[in-house]
């Protein structure tokens, strides 16, 4: 499967001048970039030509496609062209939205289209936030304020500028996304294995304390923030696995009751069926695909850590929903059991 990175944050943020980094550095070999929207991405003023064709093949071997119409179609057709060999063979796949986009609908494309689930898994989303006027764009604008709360891994650009206000500005996303990686990133000067290497499907990637230890602070303490926005963080820790029926019962439920409110959900669960492979769940608003089943735990970590960003949620009720589902399907698991035994007993 391919991993799909979704590069994201408002005009004007940086989003450019990070691709352009990225695509100078050897780790970004092998990587086919999307761009959604003609005109506004301009790297070194030849990434993207203006001529009919589709597909610009660069220096460093990654492939710059330049979509018109239809993303959902694009991916297919990539695909399609690697594997005829018409294209590079590419291993990551980095979209690169417009600068007024909801990341949503992508993310909606890669987990619930079965020609695109065929080829591609989500790999993250990445969002550029600019500390001179990120402020001011994030209380104006709610786009920018989506960017935010769907993000795996924020960047804090043009810090390097006088009039720049970082503090401020990460006091802002953080009233926003408070457990999410939030780094500073100077003209795009960092490397793809920051942005890109951690596990796609996990939580809290492998490989990264710093993640666990500040990022998802709010993880450790089981809470839950309200903010100015109106959008709201909750998240559930989780010692010990649930039952596979239970988490069937947790999703149906959010999605019946918080619909579009729910911006975005994402975890990893262990199931006391199979405790050596958990799922990994991902939602968009209302849309929630069937969990995927990792091999193994991608860290020593074997909590089940569940992450909930939306509107107006009720952090409380989210909470105990999963613990009361658990509590009702063991009860009837044990009842099954005690009905199966008596059955022998008696014959």
């Amino acid at each position: 499967m391919i991993p799909v990175s979704v590069l994201t944050g408002f005009l004007g943020s940086g989003k450019t001048t990070l691709l352009g980094a990225l695509l100078r550095h050897p780790q970004m070999e092998r990587t086919a970039v999307v761009v959604n929207e003609l005109g506004e991405i301009g790297i070194d003023h030849d990434l993207i030509e203006t001529s009919d064709e589709s597909f610009v093949q660069l220096a460093n071997g990654c492939l710059c496609c330049n979509v018109r119409s239809d993303l959902v179609l694009t991916l297919v057709d990539l695909a399609a062209r690697r594997r005829r060999g018409e294209v590079p063979m590419f291993e990551r796949v980095v979209i690169e939205t417009s600068g007024l986009a909801d990341p949503a609908p992508i993310l909606h494309a890669l987990m619930t289209d079965a020609e695109v689930r065929r080829h591609y898994v989500i790999g993250g989303v990445v969002t550029t936030v600019d500390a001179v006027g990120g402020g001011e764009v994030l209380e104006r604008y709610r786009e920018s304020v989506r960017q935010i709360a769907l993000a795996d891994c924020i960047l804090l650009t043009k810090t390097d500028l006088p009039q720049a206000q970082p503090a401020r500005v990460a006091s802002a996303v953080r009233r926003i996304h408070p457990e999410c990686p939030l780094r500073t990133v100077v003209r795009g000067a960092i490397s793809p294995a920051q942005l890109f290497a951690a596990d796609h499907r996990s939580v809290v990637p492998p490989g990264a304390p710093s993640r666990a230890q500040r990022g998802y602070r709010l993880l450790e303490e089981g809470g839950a923030h309200d903010h100015t926005s109106g959008v709201t963080s909750v998240a559930i820790l989780r010692d010990t696995p649930v039952h596979a029926a239970t988490l069937s019962l947790f999703l149906s439920a959010l999605a019946g009751n918080c619909g579009e409110r729910l911006i975005r959900m994402k975890g990893i669960v262990g199931i006391v069926e199979d405790p050596e492979r958990p799922a990994v769940i991902h939602g968009v608003q209302h849309v929630y695909p069937a969990p995927e089943w990792l091999p193994g735990w991608p860290s020593a970590d074997r909590r089940t850590r569940i992450v909930c960003i939306g509107h107006e949620l009720r952090p409380a009720w989210i909470r105990e929903l999963l613990d009361l589902l658990d509590e009702e399907v063991a009860d009837e698991a044990a009842l099954r059991s005690r009905t199966r035994e008596d059955g022998a007993h008696g014959a």
